[in-house]
């Protein structure tokens, strides 16, 4: 099954990790990634702290754990390329039925932030 297929199928929740240029380490709680392509992501997010810094630092770990008993899951390492603020399009992608978050940070939601796919594992583990 391609990656883009599984996100777009399975259910679960997902964590961002970024750091800021001295390594100072942040998660947060994020939805599943857009997919541009196999090889391209983009997440929706606000002016908060993962996104400050992705400024300093492009490196990016994404956690996703299925919404199962067990450990199943998938880690994406990811390298910053590129981002916009089309307000029309970030509204447009979005998946308002699971998107909680954004009535909260309606207003702080500014950005779409695209990173290359360096690295897929499975949740636990280094096999593919």
């Amino acid at each position: 099954m391609k990656l883009s297929e599984y996100f777009e199928k399975t259910k679960g929740r997902g964590i961002i990790a970024t750091s800021n240029s001295k390594g100072k380490v942040g998660t947060a709680v994020y939805g599943r990634p857009h997919f541009i392509n196999e090889k391209t992501v983009a997440f929706i997010m606000a002016d908060r702290l993962m996104h400050k810094n992705l400024q300093s630092n492009p490196y990016a770990a994404y956690l996703f754990m299925e919404a199962k008993e067990r450990y199943v899951g998938k880690r994406l390492y990811l390298t910053k390329i590129r981002e916009e603020k089309d307000k029309l399009f970030i509204d447009k992608i979005r998946r308002k039925e699971s998107c909680p978050a954004y009535t909260v940070y309606k207003d702080q939601i500014k950005y779409l932030v695209y990173f290359h796919i360096d690295k897929v594992l499975p949740l636990i583990g280094d096999k593919k």
